[in-house]
């Protein structure tokens, strides 16, 4: 089609030339020179013209030489063909564009207007599909011939897996559920965070069933011009037809799927338009039509209640972040074409990064592999593994700011108190590295890996976690004393006072208080009026809750003293062996305290001491202390 368009405009350009050509006396004989008319009745005064050919206001002489010159005339040639009737010359007169070009050439302005007038209507008898191609879908069709993806290409998502394998069966075999009167679900909403595979599940889907896949975000719908979203789901939905039994995967939905109203009639009319199109293409009138609808959000809570009852997104589908086991899944399908070298622990690696969807963990792996290449190895090690999880986690290694010896002494006791504490408490994770090297905004760090994945945490638990997040403070107020305090607490600080509202406001932890939900008093601008988002609490509760808070804290507080206190020679310990070293795993911080030290060389990975870097410090933040 647009080859055909290119031709048909090509044909137009060339014939505006030619007639353009013929309009502007085109067609002198070869080797003709142009001149001027001053130059031309000079050359018929003196007697050189011997031929004139007039054509128009273009006339082509020549000279007794043989040679051929040609002039534009004024309109009125009068004078002109007298002086060459004085000198004898030989005239000749002929008509330009002549009959039927003629015709053409003094009509080409009215023909050009009509044509376009012409085009736009044919165009518009299509409405907004027609013009200019807007109302065209812009779905994306896969048919799966290359890059083929299947389930075994998707790890961590089991059950999602499971709930679409149904749909699989059906489109390799829906006699088998037809003849039973069962009907598949027209269409399936996979919900979960960013990253986790949604996307990826859905092209499985159509690589396990072998049909055409087509894929369109939600954004490309919605246009500038009334009626272009509807019509490209009109389109799409015909294209299916046409091709059916397919998928038709629909991205980020929330994009045109929104709770219509929402704006109390300020709303979006395209876009409604649009929703309501795609709600009736996918009520569908034609039962034994083979589409499968499968959209992905992160925004389920945003749908509008039409999309999602049944016969339409009627079944949906969970993506959440994968747990250990599938993050240890995941990482394997990632390492196929990477060179693992044997010190590679995938479990630990997997334990290391909760939290992580499929895409984080795909760019760990990449990283690693990057920072594995920028060393000249031919294997990618446990180490560079470690390096490329902090650097995602928490930014690259600052190599560049040179620290003082007091500030790296100061650092080492902070981080030094952290360790401590998450190794002495009674539930806590086990410490899994302390470093003393600054990355992103923080100057140090103690990183704690979970044995399992945690679906809630106890009273033991949480109270341990306050006493560790207390433990950079009063070490530096035990070591240095109150005066030399930093600032460098403050993200301890702030996740111990979260963590002692939420336990309670919101999970019961207090005597005084009872076992009751209590909201905070915030407010948030909705259409330039502010409105009470959550319950909001006397303020004698509000006093009430802030005195068990700063309890619960301070109780922490005063049990990291006493802990520190009682083992301020390991403190002196840890810290020492962490300015020697900068980095100890958890292994090592064991062995330290029981007086061996470290067997390892990393006389490489010692940073420069010396004055403070021109760029100001950040504050001793500990991302992931506990």
């Amino acid at each position: 089609m647009n080859l055909r368009n290119l031709a048909i405009w090509g044909v137009i350009v060339v014939v505006l030339i030619g007639l353009y050509s013929m309009m502007t006396g085109g067609g002198h004989a070869a080797g003709s020179g142009q001149i001027t008319y001053s130059q031309l009745l000079s050359k018929v005064a003196s007697g050189e013209v011997k031929k004139a050919t007039i054509r128009g206001p273009s006339v082509e002489v020549t000279d007794a030489a043989g040679k051929t010159f040609g002039a534009m005339t004024p309109n009125n040639q009068d004078d002109l063909v007298k002086r060459l009737e004085g000198q004898g010359a030989d005239i000749e007169v002929k008509q330009m564009g002549g009959g039927l070009v003629g015709l053409l050439v003094q009509s080409l302005p009215i023909l050009l207007l009509v044509g376009v007038w012409i085009f736009f209507m044919r165009q518009m008898q299509g409405g907004a599909r027609g013009a200019m191609g807007f109302g065209k879908s812009k779905a994306k069709m896969l048919t799966e011939n290359k890059n083929r993806i299947t389930f075994d290409d998707v790890a961590g998502v089991d059950e999602a897996k499971e709930e679409l394998t149904e749909i699989v069966e059906f489109l390799k075999d829906p006699q088998k559920y037809q003849r039973l009167g069962g009907k598949i679900p027209k269409g399936a909403l996979m919900v979960g965070p960013p990253g986790t595979g949604k996307t990826l599940l859905g092209r499985a889907v159509a690589g396990e069933a072998g049909v055409p896949f087509f894929y369109i975000s939600g954004s490309d719908f919605v246009e500038m011009f009334v009626g272009v979203g509807a019509s490209r789901v009109r389109d799409m939905f015909e294209q299916a037809k046409k091709n059916s039994p397919c998928i038709i995967f629909i991205d980020e939905i929330d994009a045109v799927g929104r709770h219509r109203g929402a704006g109390l009639g300020g709303g979006n009319d395209e876009r409604e338009q649009t929703l309501n199109q795609l709600l009736v293409e996918m009520d569908g009138f034609d039962p034994s039509e083979a589409i499968i609808v499968i959209a992905s959000t992160n925004r389920p809570d945003v749908l509008d209640p039409a999309l999602l009852r049944p016969g339409r997104f009627d079944r949906q589908v969970v993506v959440p972040n994968p747990d250990v086991g599938g993050r240890e899944r995941i990482l394997r399908v990632h390492m196929k074409n990477v060179p693992l070298a044997a010190d590679v622990d995938v479990k630990t690696i997997a334990r290391g990064t909760p939290g992580f969807s499929g895409a984080d963990l795909a760019n760990l792996v990449n990283e690693a592999a990057l920072m594995a290449a920028r060393k000249n190895r031919r294997m990618v090690l446990q180490r560079d593994f470690e390096d490329a999880k902090d650097k995602v986690m928490m930014g690259a290694e600052r190599k560049s700011m040179a620290m003082t010896e007091d500030e790296k002494r100061l650092t080492a006791y902070h981080e030094g108190g952290h360790a401590l504490l998450a190794l002495t408490v009674p539930a806590t994770d086990p410490v899994h590295k302390a470093t003393i090297i600054p990355r992103g905004r923080a100057l140090g760090m103690v990183v704690q890996l979970p044995e399992r994945d945690q679906l809630s945490m106890s009273y033991e638990q949480m109270t341990s976690r306050l006493v560790v997040l207390m433990g950079g403070r009063m070490a530096e107020e035990i070591i240095f004393g109150k005066g030399k305090i930093t600032s460098g607490a403050s993200s301890d600080i702030d996740q111990a006072t979260r963590l002692a509202r939420a336990m309670v406001t919101k999970w019961g932890f207090s005597d005084k208080l009872g076992v009751v939900s209590y909201g905070e008093n915030q407010d948030e601008v909705f259409l330039g009026h502010s409105v009470s988002r959550t319950q909001s609490v006397s303020e004698k509760t509000a006093n009430l809750i802030d005195e068990e808070v700063k309890t619960l804290v301070q109780t922490a507080f005063d049990e990291a003293r006493r802990i520190l206190t009682e083992r301020l020679e390991d403190l002196h310990t840890l810290a020492k062996a962490l300015l020697e070293y900068e980095t100890l795993s958890g292994d090592e911080i064991i062995a330290v305290l029981k007086g061996v030290a470290p067997n390892r060389d990393d006389s490489d990975s010692k940073r420069p001491t010396g004055p403070v870097a021109s760029v100001p410090l950040s504050p001793r933040t500990d991302p992931s202390p506990a």
